[in-house]
């Protein structure tokens, strides 16, 4: 194993153990509902003192162990590493919504990226003791055990998530859910874009579309997704890691019909 390969399976394995120490703290705070208020930062954008108290630990867990890498967070402003060095981006509660009304689908995710490529992707969801992770051009695992995106060739017959929030815009948000509603599909929400994704890497979901996502909340999983074999469109294109970009990730049998259903601004074939 190269210098390069070993310090990235480093990090690969102090993400998968900071998720799960990060989670168990997460889901204490979630079964104890009087212990944290809730906020919002935006219309149905849900916050709590957990959100940040999780981004912190694993922030200083990081950053302790590998002081010259940079950190991007939800809840923070970032730190810059070092030139060339790898930036964690990082989502401690991924479907706060769900968190703060008591819903147990949330999970705690962590990506780590060089230059342009994921070379980590983890999502713990502690509710169900669920550990996703992935290494770039190594595969993708469900608590130790390889995982596939699902084999599924027709939309008619597909299972895909819609992601929304209110950046967007309602107006466009329905655009898309119609359009992809039209092809047959099922389509549901369920309030994690993380989750989401993770889902899609196993097969239990078809695809995962939205018109804007941030960047902590689908690295990991779109790493996920790309080493289960599906398809994952280039996110990290221009302003991505910072600014964020539209996404379709998908089983591979449906990527061109999901595609040209989406019919995503900036996204094509």
């Amino acid at each position: 194993m190269t210098d390069n390969a070993s310090a990235l399976q480093n990090r690969f394995l102090v993400a998968c153990a900071v998720a799960r120490e990060a989670g168990a703290l997460a889901r204490r705070r979630f079964l104890d509902r009087g212990s944290f208020t809730i906020g919002f930062k935006g219309p149905q954008d849900f916050i709590t003192e957990v959100d940040g108290e999780v981004e912190r630990l694993i922030q200083s867990r990081v950053t302790e162990i590998f002081p010259d890498d940079g950190f991007i967070g939800e809840e923070g402003d970032g730190l810059v590493g070092k030139p060339g060095a790898p930036v964690w981006v990082v989502d401690p509660i991924d479907g706060t919504s769900n968190f703060a009304r008591g819903t147990p689908h949330w999970c705690v995710s962590i990506a780590c990226v060089l230059g342009r490529a994921v070379e980590v992707g983890v999502i713990y969801d502690p509710m169900l003791d669920e550990l996703f992770c992935a290494r770039r051009n190594a595969g993708a695992w469900l608590n130790g055990a390889p995982i596939r995106a699902a084999a599924t060739t027709e939309l008619g017959k597909a299972t895909i998530e819609v992601g929304w929030n209110m950046r967007y815009g309602l107006e466009k948000f329905l655009a898309l859910l119609a359009r992809t509603a039209s092809t047959g599909s099922g389509v549901i929400r369920a309030g994690s874009g993380a989750l989401g994704l993770a889902y899609v890497a196993a097969g239990r979901r078809d695809g995962y579309v939205e018109n804007h996502i941030n960047s902590w909340d689908c690295l990991a999983g779109n790493l996920l997704v790309a080493e289960a074999g599906g398809y994952v469109s280039d996110f990290l294109a221009g302003e991505g890691l910072r600014k964020g970009n539209p996404l379709v990730a998908c089983a591979a049998g449906v990527k061109t019909a999901l595609i040209k259903a989406a019919a995503i601004e900036g996204l094509a074939l």
